[in-house]
């Protein structure tokens, strides 16, 4: 076998993977299953060799040689030169290609940055209708108000039909039935209460009228049954004055 003849600046007694190398421009050619790709540091490239393309790149490998190729411009991380994985920012990623607005039927998701599906809204089967009810109460009138309810099973995306109301109400008329003890609604229950409480209140309220005068302590009575004596015996007096004055 005839000895190869290298260029006086490429030496094989390289590092770092590769099979052959110069000092200005690093790696020319590397060892089997390794991907030689150009690195730019400053105003020149060197060439080195890894196990895998880094991001930003593809690999192919040829007989000769695997190489690491960039990505499109728009481009994050792709797996060829057709299909992108991952967008740069300002761009949705839909079926490998990197679009500036998403295609009609789509909606961009700006947290994953794809063109997903639109979801609308969708709602459960409606409940059966509740009893025929006013006021609270299913008892003591004649026409009233009945209501019925579904659930929200899938909320929409930004793009989708919004969700429709989730009750209904209707107007009813049964037959008036009277009220037992126990059935009243809680608004009767609650005027009773708010009635009953105004009357305690009011009770509490001192009222001068109307009130028996306070009782006498026995020296108190005493004290008086002396004075109306002595009143009386004061008239008395006088009486018999005037009678003698007339005899007179």
């Amino acid at each position: 076998m005839l000895p190869v003849t290298l260029h006086p600046n490429v030496s094989q007694g390289c590092q770092g993977g590769c099979a052959t190398c110069s000092d200005y421009n690093g790696c020319l050619s590397c060892k089997p299953r390794l991907f030689f790709v150009l690195e730019r540091i400053g105003m020149k490239q060197i060439g080195v060799c890894l196990s895998s393309c880094p991001s930003g790149y593809y690999g192919t490998r040829y007989p000769d040689i695997n190489k690491c190729t960039k990505c499109k411009a728009d481009c994050d991380t792709c797996f060829n030169k057709n299909f992108c994985t991952k967008c740069k920012n300002g761009f949705y990623l839909h079926l490998g290609k990197c679009l500036d607005n998403c295609p009609e039927g789509l909606e961009a998701n700006n947290h994953t940055m794809e063109c997903v599906s639109i979801v609308h809204c969708e709602a459960s089967e409606w409940s059966p209708w509740s009893p025929c009810m006013k006021k609270g109460k299913t008892c003591g009138f004649k026409r009233g108000t009945e209501t019925r309810v579904r659930e929200i099973t899938q909320h929409p995306s930004a793009k989708g039909n919004l969700c429709p109301p989730t009750s209904e109400t209707r107007k009813c008329t049964v037959q008036r039935k009277k009220c037992q003890k126990g059935e009243r609604g809680k608004k009767e229950r609650e005027r009773k209460r708010k009635k009953l409480n105004k009357e305690e209140s009011k009770d509490a309220i001192p009222d001068n009228k109307g009130l028996e005068p306070s009782r006498e302590t026995p020296e108190q009575r005493e004290n008086k049954d002396k004075q109306q004596q002595k009143k009386r015996k004061v008239q008395d007096k006088q009486q018999k004055s005037v009678s003698v004055s007339t005899v007179h």
